[in-house]
């Protein structure tokens, strides 16, 4: 007999998304969620790191009919505009023409969400803080307002966060294996206010980053005129959040490294205090799933720096997965789950490691002008021979290739161009026969 009823512990955007296509098959789906309804309340500022929704997270929302109105209220970004410490601003595409990833909000995307959950008849309840859970009869129990509520369901999904408390409880079960790993960065948020005219002060359709080499800011921007800004910098050091703790230390620093940034913010020294630092951690674990009774999903079961723009697709691609494996499998709910698992987890793995190695390649490499050359020979070379290269951002960001095949593949790609970029007077030569055939014969 199918799972019939379903008990999802967070209602973030992985958590209501998979309510939806839940419902969308005839499940009975209640969805506990500790904050606020963020539809009635203000969202807190200085912790939302913009996403940027690309084409894995847009086949997730095509699956319940919503992509084209997520992308209508969205800003596409064509590619990365770099800023260096003179103010001098370099272009490169993400893609090829037309191609793009969207800057969406956060809160938007979340509450559209759980809008069309409900639409569909979810039940979404709020201010239920999980404090504890039954892995073998997938029941857990709440805190609402200091009363206890409990509730039981055919499966669990926890679908709350990099600190789920449906993961710690499968922590506790044996050969259950888990890391956790905080990178010495941490990000904070500022931000950049319109025109008087509501345009935007700077390129509205690029995600602007100035590379610092140990440290960068970025900016994405927003429908309302705005740039949200995150500069990610050491936690600690001589050079950190820690050492630069005023606002006054704050705007010291960004008029000696980011001065075309600094002119733009309004309402530095306010933003500058009241935003927090905050730390950024790496999850990874296995098994993903207990018996038939209990999945994780998104960071739950795979949190992970936000330098590939990936945590959200990621996490959407777990949807599009599973509900691809719930058509296959119907009432084999532990085949079922055990698929799952073994298909997402080499994938969690992998974009957890392209994020952390797309860090360095943002913050250092796309200001280095051998590394320019480099992207413009691969998409030269992709251009002519589409079908023996694909380059990795677009492997990563516009194709459903899994990320663990992307990740090898990156990395034989990225073996063959450094031999490339020996070649004498490449930087004459990159367009020529000669590039191009030394790259044919390392391909083989």
């Amino acid at each position: 007999m199918a799972k019939r009823k379903i008990t999802i512990i967070g209602a973030g955007l992985v958590g209501a998304l998979q309510a939806i296509y839940f419902r969308k098959k005839g499940f009975e789906v209640d969805i506990y969620e500790r904050r606020p309804d963020m539809r009635k309340t203000s969202i807190s500022a200085g912790r939302s790191i913009n996403l940027a929704l690309s084409e894995r997270g847009l086949k997730a929302l095509e699956g319940v009919g919503i992509a084209n109105e997520i992308k209508a209220i969205g800003i596409p970004m064509y590619g990365r505009m770099m800023h260096d410490i003179n103010g001098k601003l370099t272009y490169q595409a993400y893609g090829k023409e037309n191609q793009c990833i969207y800057s969406v909000s956060r809160g938007g995307l979340n509450m559209r969400l759980m809008d069309l959950a409900e639409e569909h008849g979810a039940n979404i309840h709020f201010e239920h803080r999980c404090t504890s859970v039954n892995l073998d009869n997938s029941s857990a129990t709440f805190d609402y307002k200091g009363s206890e509520v409990k509730s039981s369901g055919d499966l669990m999904v926890g679908t709350d966060g990099a600190f789920s408390e449906v993961r710690n409880e499968m922590m506790k079960t044996a050969r259950f294996n888990y890391s956790q790993y905080y990178i010495e960065h941490g990000y904070k948020e500022l931000s950049i206010p319109p025109n008087a005219d509501g345009s935007l002060r700077m390129e509205k359709n690029a995600l602007h980053i100035w590379p610092r080499g140990e440290f960068m800011l970025i900016a994405l921007p927003n429908t309302d005129g705005t740039f949200t800004c995150t500069l990610f910098f050491p936690l600690e050091g001589e050079k950190s959040f820690a050492s630069l703790n005023t606002p006054e230390k704050g705007e010291a620093f960004f008029k000696e490294m980011f001065p075309d940034a600094l002119e733009l913010m309004d309402d530095f020294h306010q933003e500058y205090q009241d935003n927090p630092a905050s730390s950024m951690v790496i999850v990874r674990c296995f098994p993903w799933t207990w018996k038939d009774r209990v999945m994780l999903m998104g960071d739950a079961a795979h949190a992970i720096v936000p330098f590939y723009g990936q945590g959200m697709n990621a996490g959407f691609e777990d949807c599009t997965v599973f509900n691809e494996l719930l058509d296959h499998y119907a009432d084999d709910w532990s085949s079922l789950l055990k698929q799952y698992e073994n298909l997402r987890k080499p994938n969690g793995d992998a974009i957890a490691q392209l994020a952390l190695n797309n860090f360095i390649e943002m913050r250092d490499r796309v200001a280095d002008a051998s590394f320019l050359l480099q992207k413009k020979i691969e998409a030269r070379f992709s251009e002519k021979h589409p079908e023996k290269w694909i380059p990795l951002y677009s492997m990563v960001t516009f194709s459903h290739i899994p990320y663990d095949d992307a990740l090898k593949t990156g990395e034989k790609q990225e073996a063959i161009m450094q031999e490339i970029m020996k070649m004498p007077n490449i930087e004459s030569i990159w367009d020529s026969p000669e590039v191009e055939n030394k790259i044919l014969a390392h391909l083989g």
